[in-house]
């Protein structure tokens, strides 16, 4: 059972012993789909979440700094994308939650469409190359989905960027942005798997998944990809330049990208990037129900 709004909705306060995570689904202050929402308070209330973090983050920290040292010595032993896929596939479907499975499935959803909002309001882009990922089921993220997104927010940066300064483009406030390429209904997902051992949470399953993505990538390109997590400001004030709305950059800042961070602490980094890009989105469809 994947738990949406009406699992909070729902539920009633005690005022002798209120929810930490009733308090949160109920706060409206920062931009969140009500459904994503829902899933990511429920999948952090777990017991996976309270219990078994704490224990994964120290193994898979330890594991990255070992595995870094290891790559000092032999950094392009090992280079296998299409293997490291298919165990995060084989992870995703038979160990997480379906929460966690519906917020990652969501996040490449929603990144393309930030995306090509941007690349749609600025004036002149059109011919930037885009690569949108859209994964409807878990199967999906076989087809190098996680590299493949990190490569797309690269490659989007540097070829709109090069556009501005080859042909005098620019990223200004537009009065009546297009919001063509922002969904507002449900996405229609396939089912996912809720068995007994679908039991770890989205943030212990990304302390898990990182040693793997390290150990099976190139030194060059597990740091490529820890990196680009501190690009979500950089999107930020894009959309917020758009959007004339500087603000509500407020939850969208994860530091600066030109000051590299160590890797161990990408997990945690990688949650932020999720969250950043649910609440840039919410903030899209907020304006773009505003504009209709």
């Amino acid at each position: 059972m994947l738990h949406t709004r009406e699992y909070y909705e729902d539920m009633v306060n005690t005022p002798r012993n209120p929810s930490h995570w009733h308090a949160l689904f109920l706060d409206k202050s920062v931009p969140f789909n009500p459904d994503a929402k829902a899933a990511f308070l429920y999948d952090s209330s777990t017991k996976s979440r309270q219990f078994l973090y704490p224990v994964a983050k120290v193994l898979a920290r330890l594991s990255i700094i070992l595995m870094q040292l290891f790559k000092i010595v032999v950094p392009n032993l090992i280079n296998a994308p299409k293997t490291l896929h298919r165990c995060l596939y084989l992870g995703m479907k038979y160990f997480i939650t379906p929460e966690a499975n519906f917020l990652i499935l969501r996040h490449f959803y929603l990144g393309s469409e930030v995306l090509r909002f941007i690349k749609d309001n600025v004036d002149g882009a059109s011919s930037i190359p885009m690569n949108p990922l859209k994964p409807l089921a878990v199967k999906d993220v076989q087809e190098n989905m996680f590299l493949e997104h990190d490569l797309n927010l690269y490659n989007f940066i540097i070829n709109l960027n090069v556009a501005i300064a080859e042909q005098g483009l620019q990223i200004a406030v537009k009065p009546m942005p297009d919001f063509s390429a922002i969904s507002m209904g449900a996405i229609p997902f396939s089912s996912f798997r809720n068995k007994w051992t679908n039991v770890i949470d989205l943030a212990t399953a990304i302390e898990l998944f990182t040693p793997a993505y390290q150990f099976y990538l190139t030194d060059n390109d597990f740091w490529r990809a820890t990196n680009s997590l501190q690009l979500d400001e950089v999107i930020g004030i894009y959309a917020a330049t758009i959007m004339n709305c500087p603000e509500k950059l407020t939850a969208l800042n994860n530091k600066h990208p030109m000051i590299p961070l160590p890797t161990y602490g990408a997990a945690f980094r990688l949650l932020l990037h999720g969250f950043s890009t649910e609440v840039l989105h919410a903030m899209l469809v907020e304006a773009k129900v505003t504009a209709t």
